[in-house]
């Protein structure tokens, strides 16, 4: 019987260990994965103020009298008072419309509360962007002028805020981010989730 001689008994050179394999689901560090799930939470909780003090006016942005609980419109301060973009004309239209304002808060509300809690993150990654993409729509970075002609004083013609928290939405998503410091593990074992992995 031949015996295999190592190779670095042959060539003199110093044996060399093979590093393992990375298991399934290790690619992210722990230490990256602890800051993505700060990334996430502190992004649903910029979400879940803004629900909270349109719905209940905190006096920051919303003073009491306007808030949806006094009867106000949550999202008619913004719509009325976009002056760029192609849609300038269709959010003024929208201002006040009740539909509308239940679709921002319900909007508001439900990215913030998936977010914090690091469940849905997937559904959260397309309806969050989407939603991001409207209001981009009225700040419309793109323009050097408003509508009157006056400068829109554009930091960037790309990126705004809202760019950057679709960006956050996407890779706390694709990280599977919800699972440290949230309730995505226990989200993702529910039947109906295993069933429809999309809404992980």
């Amino acid at each position: 019987m031949v015996v295999p001689v190592p190779e670095h008994v042959l060539t003199g050179e110093p044996r060399r260990s093979v590093p393992p394999a990375p298991s399934p689901g290790a690619t992210v560090p722990p230490a990256a994965l602890k800051a993505l799930a700060v990334l996430r939470i502190a992004t649903g909780v910029i979400f879940l103020w803004t629900f909270l003090d349109k719905w209940l006016g905190f006096s920051y942005s919303t003073p009491s009298e306007r808030a949806w609980s006094s009867g106000g419109s949550p999202a008619s301060g913004y719509l009325s008072s976009v002056s760029v973009g192609p849609l300038e004309a269709t959010y003024h239209s929208w201002a006040g419309v009740a539909v509308v304002d239940w679709l921002y808060m319900a909007g508001m509300l439900g990215v913030g509360v998936a977010l914090v809690a690091g469940i849905g993150l997937r559904v959260t990654a397309v309806a969050g962007p989407l939603m991001m993409f409207f209001l981009w729509l009225g700040e419309f970075p793109p323009a050097r002028y408003l509508s009157d002609g006056s400068p829109s004083m554009s930091t960037n013609p790309l990126i705004d805020q809202h760019v950057v928290y679709a960006a956050a939405m996407v890779v706390v998503a694709v990280c599977s981010a919800g699972r440290v410091w949230g309730l995505g593990g226990a989200w993702e074992r529910l039947a109906l989730v295993r069933r429809h992995p999309w809404l992980r």
